[in-house]
């Protein structure tokens, strides 16, 4: 099925690396919706699984237009000109009753977010900005993060609300508990300390962030895709999981990927000092 693009979030395509731009720059790209089809977070998830389908994607990139990432939800609404009816087409699972929220939230906007961290290509949030609440979220479901002295992290405290997916799940994970709290009780981190904490992978300029991001993706696209992907798959499920559970899936993908197409190639262009040309088999 063709992708449906809608103008508050751009895809393009350029050199094997797929760019998704949240594109309402004079809203500070707050998102559109919540877990409706045609909100702002299920057509991040729609147009990087289209990526993840597409031979001629490699890298999936993350990024927003203008001065911001991501301002989290609008709470103004839509904008003048922009029919709200564009993104509250349809659901995803959105239920009545007296739950009614409690199973939207779970089937919904959660379900959404965590689609995004399970895509099975390299995923980089290039943070050009701020990123709030949801857009905090996606930027932390994604596989790295690159950031500017623009960059900064704001939790939902303006909403009274706490810290969602990406935040509750991750932020402990890759800053520790009690940064990941420090967080939780402030609602906001710069640039420097998110990378002193490691929720930035890299903090560099905001006038080199994308030449930045380019040639880290470029580093990534000259490496065979088949141990990426697999790589990836290992290391987020063993969050979840033991240390005798990470054992036999390394185990099994070892000899799968040592007769892979791709793995021949590598070492054949070793031999021959040339540029592979991988297949993703």
């Amino acid at each position: 099925m063709a992708l449906e693009k809608v103008p508050y979030l751009l895809y393009e395509i350029e050199n094997e690396i797929a760019w998704i731009k949240f594109n309402r720059p004079e809203r500070m790209n707050a998102i559109l919706g919540n877990s409706q089809e045609r909100g702002t977070v299920a057509k991040v998830g729609e147009y990087m699984r289209a990526a993840d389908d597409d031979p001629n994607v490699r890298v999936i990139v993350l990024t927003g237009v203008g001065r911001a990432f991501c301002a989290g939800a609008d709470l103004r609404g839509a904008r003048e000109g922009e029919d709200p009816g564009d993104f509250q087409l349809g659901n995803h699972g959105m239920r009545e009753g007296a739950d009614s929220n409690r199973e939207n939230f779970y089937h919904g906007f959660t379900k959404l977010h965590y689609d995004i961290s399970y895509v099975r290509k390299p995923t980089i949030a290039m943070i050009n900005g701020p990123a709030v609440g949801s857009g905090m979220d996606m930027a932390l479901g994604c596989d790295i993060r690159i950031g500017c002295e623009n960059t900064r992290f704001v939790a939902y405290h303006q909403v009274g609300q706490i810290i969602e997916n990406g935040g509750s799940f991750y932020l402990p994970r890759i800053a520790g508990l009690g940064r990941a709290l420090e967080f939780a009780y402030t609602g906001h981190l710069d640039a420097n300390r998110a990378y002193q904490w490691g929720i930035l992978n890299h903090l560099v300029s905001s006038n080199t962030l994308e030449k930045f991001t380019i040639e880290l993706c470029q580093q990534i696209i000259g490496v065979p895709p088949l141990p990426q992907w697999i790589s990836k798959r290992i290391m987020r499920s063993s969050l979840e999981s033991s240390f005798e559970t990470v054992r036999t899936l390394t185990s099994n993908a070892s000899g799968i990927l040592a007769t892979s197409a791709d793995a021949v190639e590598a070492r054949q262009a070793f031999i021959e000092k040339r540029k592979p040309m991988f297949k993703g088999v």
